[in-house]
């Protein structure tokens, strides 16, 4: 009796197994959507980071150096050529002002020396004692000696108050060389500023510059520089302006990279046209959208469709045979805007090409249960 339960049981759990397997196998294969290749425009474009500057911008600069005593204008001011920006108090140097002093003594002395000598050698002239070419070089020598004493004050004029008397107060006036707005002035009134020389760059006083004339700065990478032509129109986009593009046209591509974290960058320039209702200020961050290529109309897919050999890296697809049954294909790409992809050969506009890469709907329902959870 007891053999014959455990013999049912066995019979009863294989009848189970058996059943579950049936079941199992049952199941309808997973059935994959297709898609057919269509027509589109396809444009590749490149995105280059930098900023829009002045064209030109100008810095003034002090003639001689001092303390600022007075500025006259501010930052975003308007200003013409020749208008009055700072003034400059000059505080002279100690050894120097000295220095020029003694010449001034020393040239005093010789001239009235000179003019002991001119005066006793004129009387032996007029008496017909000496020629008149030992006169005319005596005369000379008091001349000179005139003409040494006027420097030597100037020098010292120059060193003390930064002028002479007949300049004015032309070098102590800072007044701009340019017609445009004040960008910075980076300098305060009791500030010490240095004149420009052949040794030193000077103090920048302020920084003007045109704001109706804009350029755009930016860099693109190696494996785009090549593909650029000079002239070619692009959109910059300025990250300060929302929902706006200026219109700009390319002008100068560098000769030369930087590398760049691993990468080598170069430099482009293009001429930015404004939007009057727009105020772009100097330094705005902007992004450029330079198109590389372009087709029109052409024989496409979307990129998500393709699948690449593991051995060659070729791409390919699969189209549809029969009812969920497909063959491999490969293919010959064009350009890509990174949605959709050219298709030069291997497909045509009737092909069925599998979406391999779609979820089922059980999985994604699988998924969203246990992000849910």
């Amino acid at each position: 009796m007891k053999k014959k339960l455990i013999f049912g049981g066995i019979a009863v759990a294989l009848v189970a197994v058996l059943i579950w397997f049936g079941k199992k196998n049952s199941k309808s294969p997973e059935e994959y959507e297709t898609e057919k290749p269509f027509k589109t425009n396809i444009v590749r474009k490149t995105v280059a980071t930098g900023k829009v500057i002045p064209l030109e911008e100008v810095e003034i600069k002090p003639q001689i150096s001092g303390i600022i005593d007075k500025i006259f204008v501010e930052e975003g001011a308007k200003v013409n050529k020749g208008d009055l920006i700072a003034k400059v108090r000059v505080v002279p140097n100690e050894q120097a002002l000295i220095g020029a002093k003694g010449r001034v003594s020393n040239s005093k002395l010789q001239l009235e020396n000179a003019k002991i000598v001119y005066n006793r050698n004129k009387k032996l002239f007029d008496s017909g004692v000496i020629s008149r070419k030992e006169f005319e070089i005596i005369e000379l020598t008091y001349n000179q000696a005139k003409q040494d004493l006027q420097n030597a004050q100037n020098d010292y004029q120059i060193i003390r108050r930064g002028y002479t008397g007949s300049g004015g107060s032309a070098n102590t006036n800072i007044r701009a060389t340019t017609s445009g707005m004040v960008l910075e002035i980076p300098v305060k009134e009791g500030y010490q500023v240095i004149q420009s020389n052949n040794f030193n760059a000077g103090t920048t006083i302020a920084s003007i510059a045109d704001m109706s004339k804009m350029i755009f700065e930016g860099k693109v990478d190696e494996a785009e520089v090549g593909k650029l032509e000079l002239g070619i129109k692009i959109e910059v986009v300025l990250g300060a302006i929302e929902n706006k593009k200026f219109p700009a046209r390319l002008n100068f591509i560098a000769p030369k990279g930087t590398e760049e974290n691993g990468a080598v960058q170069f430099k482009i320039k293009a001429d930015v046209t404004l939007d009057e209702e727009y105020f772009v200020r100097a330094g705005y961050s902007a992004n450029a959208d330079i198109v590389l290529e372009k087709k029109d109309s052409v024989l496409s897919i979307k990129e998500s469709l393709l699948q690449f050999d593991k051995k060659t890296e070729k791409p390919y697809v699969e189209v549809k045979t029969s009812d969920q049954e497909f063959e491999r294909k490969d293919i010959k790409l064009g350009i890509s805007d990174g949605i959709n992809v050219e298709i030069d050969s291997g497909l045509t506009a009737n092909d069925e090409i599998k979406i391999w890469n779609k979820t089922s709907k059980k999985e994604k329902k699988k998924d969203e249960d246990e992000n849910d959870e």
